[in-house]
C-alpha cells in the first residue's frame, strides 16, 4: 500500500502543470502638453503696474526670446487690459513650462531684472517670496522711514551684502520686500531683514550673517 501511494505521488509530481499565460503589459504613448489637458489651451495673465510698464517696454523682447523660441509659450501685451498673457502651444515640450513663465514675468513686475528672473526658468527649486514690514513690526512715520533705510544701507550696502551671503535677490519697493532664491536661502535673507526691521544695527547682522553663510559652505 504504502508503495502504490509513493509511486501515484511521484506521477503527480512529474505532471507539469500548467502556466497561466498572462497577457502582455500594455504600452502607452507619452501623452503631449495639449493631451494632457484634454486638448485645451491653457492660459495665464500677469498684470501690468503702472510703474512698470515703460520697463517692460524696453525689455520687451529680453522677455519675449527666451519664453517663446526656449520655453515653446506663446506671449502677448495686452495694451487695453495692460496684461500680459501667456498661452500653450501644440510643441510646447512640457505643460508646466506655461506656469514658469508665468512666475518669471510676474517676478519682472515686482521689480526683479531680467537677468535676475530667468533664473526661474532654468531652475526648478526657485521661489518669490514677498512681505511687507509691518507685517514684522507696524511703524508710522519716521520710524517707518528709518526701517527703510536700515534695509537698504548707505548706497545698498547692506541689501548687496545680505544678497551676497544668502545667494539671492532682494527687492525693497516702498513698505514691501520681495525676495527670490530657494527656499532655506530666502529664511536666511528674511531673517535677516526681519532683525534690520526690528532695530537691530547692521554691523551686528552682518556677524549673524558670516556664521551663517559659514554653515552653509560646510554643508555643501
Amino acid at each position: 500500500m504504502q508503495s502504490n501511494e509513493a509511486s501515484s505521488s511521484m506521477e503527480v509530481d512529474a505532471v507539469p502543470s500548467e502556466e497561466k499565460v498572462l497577457p502582455p503589459k500594455p504600452k502607452f504613448e507619452p501623452l503631449k502638453p495639449h493631451e494632457m489637458s484634454s486638448g485645451q489651451v491653457q492660459f495665464r495673465k500677469v498684470s501690468v503696474p503702472p510703474h512698470r510698464y515703460t520697463p517692460l517696454k524696453k525689455v520687451w523682447m529680453d522677455i519675449y526670446t527666451p519664453v517663446y523660441e526656449q520655453m515653446k509659450i506663446d506671449l502677448r501685451m495686452n495694451l487695453k487690459a495692460r496684461k500680459v498673457e501667456l498661452k500653450t502651444r501644440h510643441d510646447t515640450p512640457d505643460i508646466s513650462n506655461l506656469q514658469k513663465c508665468a512666475d518669471f514675468v510676474h517676478a519682472f513686475m515686482l521689480g526683479f531684472d531680467v537677468i535676475d528672473a530667468i533664473a526661474l526658468l532654468r531652475l526648478d527649486e526657485l521661489y518669490v517670496e514677498s512681505f511687507e514690514i509691518k507685517d514684522v513690526k507696524t511703524l508710522r512715520g519716521d520710524h517707518l522711514s528709518r526701517a527703510i533705510g536700515r534695509l537698504s544701507g548707505k548706497g545698498g550696502k547692506t541689501k548687496f551684502a545680505i544678497e551676497n551671503a544668502s545667494k539671492t535677490r532682494i527687492v525693497i519697493a516702498d513698505t514691501k520686500i520681495h525676495i527670490l532664491g530657494s527656499f532655506a536661502n530666502i529664511k536666511i535673507a528674511r531673517d535677516s531683514l526681519c532683525y534690520l526691521i526690528m532695530g537691530s544695527p547692521a554691523g551686528k547682522v552682518y556677524s549673524k550673517l558670516r556664521a551663517v553663510s559659514a554653515r552653509l559652505a560646510e554643508r555643501f
